[in-house]
């Protein structure tokens, strides 16, 4: 690559960087609400025909700003799945994906978290080299040397708004 493409990319993230920290310490300052950040570990045979119950790992704590998560630490995620920490009941048998994600509350149920915390999981960290955001079909793309958000699945090239303006009016909405 040349040094001029070189210089467009370095200048292309370090704007992404700026933001993503300037939004943590706009969040923080603001002492906004986070939520958890989980891997979900299915149930796994053990010896002796015993078998581990799925359950939630935590990661950490995220911000929700629409479709993304935002970690203290800069990482951005693209949403994946949310469940609540809640009793999962008894099972209702009525479909699959309900069983699915009675599931899942159960896991989250038995975790570590807070009673009724939501907690996000399966989630993707979206990586901020230029060159894959370039030709990135999710939420986080580039255009030249400007940061554009896909803030709707599917929306085309004119569904795009600028990171900056789309964090600013998200942590507006977070922050009481």
């Amino acid at each position: 690559m040349s040094g001029q493409g070189c210089a467009v990319d370095r200048e292309a993230r370090a704007s992404i960087e700026r933001a993503l920290a300037d939004a943590v310490e706009r969040l923080s300052g603001a002492d906004a609400a986070t939520e958890s950040l989980a891997r979900f570990e299915p149930p796994r045979r053990r010896a002796l025909l015993f078998t581990r119950e799925a359950q939630m790992v935590p990661l950490g704590r995220v911000w929700r700003l629409g479709v993304f998560l935002l970690g203290a630490d800069g990482a951005l995620y693209a949403t994946g799945h949310t469940t609540r920490a809640v009793d999962p009941r008894h099972p209702g048998y009525q479909s699959v994906s309900a069983e699915e994600r009675r599931g899942f509350r159960a896991a989250a149920f038995r975790g570590p978290f807070e009673r009724g915390e939501t907690v996000n999981f399966d989630v993707e960290e979206i990586p901020l080299d230029p060159d894959g955001l370039r030709t990135a079909t999710g939420p986080l793309v580039l255009r030249g040397v400007q940061a554009l958000v896909r803030w709707r699945a599917g929306a085309g090239e004119d569904g795009l708004v600028p990171l900056e303006n789309y964090l600013s009016e998200r942590i507006g909405l977070l922050s009481p």
